[in-house]
């Protein structure tokens, strides 16, 4: 049989676009649920008896919350401070030095032999993470058209949840079986993983990449377009001139007290949970492994489905209320039930809630901050709101100390999720 030959003069099939924004994606999503890995197991160490002897901190609930509280004020301050590196350098490099940092503060982790040395290490690991997280935004507003912003920031943020889901059972069972200073190395072995990725798989732009094809570029271009020629307007030259883009805008400032209140309520919860379950309600080793996981796996689904619709209905705001409305019911019915499993689902309800809020609160941003100022904007809303609700874990463990209870920590945080409700109550009215 005679094989067809082409049409001479015949134009042949339109190129495929590739898809390495794909990869791109989900090497972020592996690089933020390991950047996790490494910032929650300090929360199972907290209700491991031989941990908290070796610290000396049992029974001092203000200085276990002080682990976490350390953490966030040098991760608040090096979002701020560091993140504007990351717009000269390019996201890549700025990305490979933090890694490189919380991978030795692990290390230091796994060796401290007192409670001080326990600290510089978190603080390490705040700087570290400090300059990695606005970098996930910037590849995402260099790689993604507006329109796929929601979906793209839906899935690396899946590390988010991911994270804890995975590391309260792991961490519980290394813990309970060898003990808690291996936690720490396995996570030194773990951080080798997304700085190879980093480094031989993606670059800052998509015309960067030798995989890309133009079909791919020109989607990607073509999408950025109308939002480069509105941010050519914008004057961001010198770094005084990038955050002023955006921190005269009134708008930035709303979206930054509601992740600020978002802040407040993750790490609040993530610090205290297992502690809580444990303590407070009474379950075992196993069933506080299982029950700290169960409010991620539930944000998990919270992320990637309202990531889809809020960019389908091009409504963010809405998305972000609702979360913070159902975080607020979710603690709030949760610390008053009487049986331990419903006030464990009930809390695990409400943590899942301020999942929904996470992808549409960095599309926003995406929206308001220029290209160019983006590390600085992803930085400082990233920093200052972190950075703030540091004093949420150690609040929260004062509550405890002076209350004697858990339900005056919760109600702290019921409190502030109403405030972030009101905030993006305006930005609804606002069509965001």
């Amino acid at each position: 049989m005679e094989t067809a030959r082409p049409v001479p003069g015949a134009s042949s099939p339109p190129e495929k676009p590739t898809k390495q924004r794909v990869v791109l994606v989900a090497i972020l999503l592996l690089t933020l649920l390991i950047a996790y890995l490494d910032r929650v197991n300090v929360s199972v160490l907290l209700a491991d008896n031989g941990f908290l002897t070796e610290m000396g901190i049992k029974d001092n609930p203000v200085k276990m919350g002080l682990l976490m509280t350390l953490f966030l004020i040098a991760y608040g301050v090096a979002n701020v401070v560091l993140s504007p590196l990351g717009d000269y350098i390019g996201p890549r490099k700025a990305m490979a030095i933090s890694i490189l940092l919380w991978t030795i503060s692990v290390m230091i982790g796994g060796i401290a032999t007192s409670f001080a040395t326990m600290l510089i290490a978190r603080v390490i690991l705040g700087i570290g993470e400090g300059m990695h997280w606005p970098m996930q935004s910037t590849f995402v507003k260099n790689w993604f058209p507006p329109h796929e912003r929601g979906k793209a920031n839906g899935v690396w943020l899946i590390g988010l949840m991911a994270g804890p889901a995975l590391a309260m059972p792991f961490f519980t069972w290394v813990v309970s079986t060898w003990g808690w200073r291996p936690s720490f190395f396995v996570l030194g072995i773990l951080g080798v993983i997304p700085l190879l990725l980093l480094w031989f798989y993606v670059t800052d732009h998509p015309k960067q990449h030798k995989l890309v094809n133009q079909a791919e570029l020109d989607y990607i271009e073509e999408g950025l377009r109308i939002e480069a020629a509105e941010e050519a307007k914008i004057k961001t030259g010198s770094l005084s001139e990038r955050i002023k883009s955006f921190a005269l805008n009134y708008r930035f400032w709303l979206l930054t007290i509601n992740y600020f209140c978002i802040a407040c309520v993750w790490w609040g919860t993530m610090a205290w949970l297992p502690s809580y379950l444990k303590a407070a309600r009474g379950f075992s080793w196993a069933q506080m492994g299982a029950l700290s996981s169960l409010p991620y796996i539930l944000g998990t689904l919270s992320i990637l489905f309202f990531g889809h619709l809020a960019d389908k209905t091009g409504r963010r705001a809405p998305f972000i209320a609702l979360a913070h409305l159902g975080s607020a019911l979710g603690l709030y019915f949760g610390s008053m039930a009487t049986d331990n499993l419903t006030a464990a689902i009930l809390i695990s309800l409400g943590i899942a809630s301020i999942a929904l809020a996470l992808p549409s609160s960095w599309a926003i941003l995406q929206r308001i901050v220029p290209g160019k100022a983006m590390g600085a904007g992803a930085g400082m809303m990233n920093g200052l709101s972190n950075g703030g609700s540091a004093f949420s874990p150690v609040l929260i463990g004062f509550f405890i100390s002076i209350s004697g209870s858990y339900v005056g920590g919760l109600m702290f945080l019921v409190g502030i999720a109403v405030v972030g409700c009101i905030c993006m109550t305006i930005l609804s009215l606002e069509k965001y």
